[in-house]
């Protein structure tokens, strides 16, 4: 029984991760952006809504005001992200690296500064307190549905409307995109803006679930590296299927070798990239 809830607690855990690692792929596999302030924009829309929210629970509606609110304050720093990248757009990964790390510093930092650097969480909200099936907790049910509807949504606009096409367009052939008079620049501003908005309110959708720490950016951070290079660049499917394998591998896979728990994940990764270097469904680059 216990082994069947640590599997439910690793698909509420991986639901959160590919909310979080979703918005990486899509600025790192489409657009070539290194972005390792993406910790940091989770960070920060944990601690925004700590403070919008007083640290208390309250009403399912105003955790959603919240949480919107927050996702446009991610879709804001975004722009400002982008604005910041830009010149170093031909300069290569290392120099895309170097100034979103520092971003990074600077934000959670200042975060830390403004609240403290002690732990913080936030009770799920009314409606949501709850528990079913005797006594799992109704909240992490949510967040698995959280993660099925964006799945969806993210899905239907990259892979089935024309906005995602314009946006694979701008991938493979940015040339060919603008000749036929589309602005790439908007588009691409329009991918970064998603995935740092997505960054934000997977900040909020965690709350509840991880505690708000310093160091936490580092920590998502490279659990959302780790699913996208399982997953593959640019690979919607595959960030779904690597937050769910990294999920089980950090719930299901501690609860069962503990004393394995810091290798498991790289093992798993190493185990994909000697199978296919390009990740699950990545494609060559």
């Amino acid at each position: 029984m216990s082994l069947l809830v640590n599997a439910f607690d690793g698909l509420a855990f991986g639901a959160l991760l590919f909310v979080l690692a979703v918005g990486l792929t899509l600025i790192y596999g489409m657009l070539d952006v290194l972005n390792l302030a993406h910790g940091a924009l989770y960070m920060a829309g944990g601690y925004i809504a700590y403070l919008l929210l007083g640290g208390a629970s309250v009403s399912l509606g105003l955790w959603a005001g919240a949480a919107l609110l927050v996702a446009a304050l991610g879709v804001a720093l975004g722009g400002v992200l982008s604005a910041a990248i830009l010149p170093l757009r031909g300069r290569g990964h290392l120099d895309q690296a170097l100034l979103t790390l520092g971003l990074a510093i600077l934000l959670s930092e200042f975060l830390l500064g403004v609240v403290d650097r002690g732990f913080h969480t936030l009770p799920p909200p009314d409606g949501l307190d709850g528990s079913v099936l005797g006594s799992y907790p109704l909240y992490r049910v949510a967040v698995i549905a959280a993660g099925l509807v964006i799945g969806g949504i993210v899905y239907w606009i990259f892979e089935r409307t024309r906005a995602g096409a314009l946006v694979r367009a701008a991938v493979d052939d940015p040339g060919m995109l603008a000749a036929i008079g589309v602005n790439v620049a908007r588009v691409r501003l329009s991918v970064m803006l998603a995935g740092c908005g997505l960054a934000t309110f997977a900040g909020v959708l965690g709350l509840p679930l991880l505690n708000l720490r310093a160091g936490l950016d580092s920590e998502v951070l490279v659990l959302a590296l780790i699913v996208i290079v399982i997953g593959g660049l640019a690979s919607i499917r595959g960030a779904v299927v690597g937050a769910l394998l990294v999920g089980q591998v950090q719930t299901v896979g501690v609860a069962l070798a503990p004393e394995l728990a810091a290798y498991l994940l790289f093992a798993v990764m190493a185990a994909v990239l000697l199978w296919n270097p390009s990740g699950m469904f990545g494609r060559a680059r």
